[in-house]
């Protein structure tokens, strides 16, 4: 994982913003009247790539005749974050996820459109801008392979500049929330996965961005330090009031961070809105699970709802929002239910039905 990082004019692209709204991780800019922090309009991003057949013939012909192909990675995005927000940005694999990160940090520059971060262009890349966002990318590292985590930092301080006094005590805050004490001067290369990972994000957070864009900052990661770096994340937003806009293919991330999400599909954005406005547009039923004592009569479960799955003793129903009432007092009255608990559909069936719709959906209507 890594944050981009910069030499003397702090190239680095991290993620940028300052809140908006009522208070961090709150609704959408629409829904409240606070800063803009990220302001994107009809973004496009196209590339020219270039192919050819394998084999020798074929690398021999293409120094003479080569043959391209015009991508477009986005195409004609538009959306607005504010300041304090966390959204989580979906798509599946080549949506055109990390392209948009990476324009929005100022790594790339948008084949047409206009992008604002913080007030910023940021494919200008001014030192304030710079200085105000930071992109933290899984798959990616900034630490120095065989030096301690404490010299990374270190360098970062004279990279951004941080004053000595701020320095310690932002290094102070991230290494007591992320317990990291204990790991400071071990080596890079000597830390296990999580720790890397953890370290990586105070790297990327000792100059005090306000805007996080993090791609699959949890890739790799077991279940227990997902929770930890969740937990993180949510703390860093709710005390700075920073701005975050996370990927991930992990769904529990989205879950516990994200009250908006943008889905963006073949470099198009599908949808714009709260997170359980589209499960509720897409899926308006719930799955109740059932356990029980014993044994129950062939068709009783199937006439309350949908029988997804179906073992010894539990049971997984599909049952209309407007019909759960009633279906739930059936089964605790009459059958022999000893546990009964009662959820959305899961968040990737969701997603999938949403990619198989032909047109976006709106957060604002009923159906799709």
């Amino acid at each position: 994982m890594a944050a981009a990082n910069s030499t003397e004019e702090v190239e680095s692209a991290g993620a940028a913003a300052t809140p908006h709204g009522a208070g961090p991780g709150s609704a959408p800019a629409s829904l409240a009247g606070g800063a803009t922090a990220v302001a994107v309009t009809a973004l496009h991003k196209h590339y020219r790539v270039f192919k050819r057949p394998p084999g020798l013939y074929a690398a021999m012909r293409s120094l003479w005749h080569r043959e391209y192909e015009d991508k477009q990675a986005v195409r004609g995005i538009t959306f607005r974050i504010a300041a304090g927000e966390r959204v989580g940005f979906l798509g599946p694999n080549g949506a055109g996820k990390t392209t948009t990160l990476k324009m929005l940090a100022g790594l790339l520059h948008p084949t047409s459109g206009r992008v604002e971060v913080v007030g910023h262009t940021p494919q200008h890349r001014a030192i304030d801008f710079l200085k105000r966002i930071t992109l933290v990318m899984g798959q990616k590292q900034q630490l120095l392979w065989d030096l301690p985590p404490a010299d990374t930092f270190e360098l970062n301080r004279a990279v951004y500049d941080i004053p000595k006094k701020q320095y310690l005590e932002m290094l102070g805050e991230l290494t007591e929330l992320l317990d990291l004490a204990q790991i400071m001067k071990t080596p890079t290369r000597q830390l296990s996965l999580g720790e890397r990972m953890k370290c990586e994000l105070v790297a990327a957070l000792l100059h005090r961005p306000q805007v996080l864009f993090l791609d699959e900052p949890t890739i790799g990661l077991d279940v227990s330090m997902q929770v930890v770096l969740r937990q993180f994340i949510r703390a860093y937003n709710e005390r700075h009031a920073a701005t975050v806009l996370l990927t991930s293919h992990y769904m529990e991330d989205v879950l516990a961070l994200c009250p908006r999400v943008l889905v963006i599909d073949q470099g198009q954005l599908r949808y714009d809105g709260e997170l359980k406005a589209l499960v509720h547009l897409l899926r308006p039923e719930k799955r109740v699970t059932v356990r029980l004592s014993g044994p129950v009569p062939d068709g009783e479960l199937a006439r309350l709802g949908t029988v997804v799955s179906s073992g010894a003793n539990q049971v997984v129903l599909q049952i209309a929002h407007s019909e759960l009432r009633a279906a739930v007092a059936h089964l605790l009255e009459r059958l022999p239910v000893t546990d009964l608990t009662v959820e959305d559909p899961p968040l990737q069936e969701v997603m999938r039905d949403l990619f198989a719709l032909p047109k976006p959906v709106s957060a604002g209507k009923d159906s799709p």
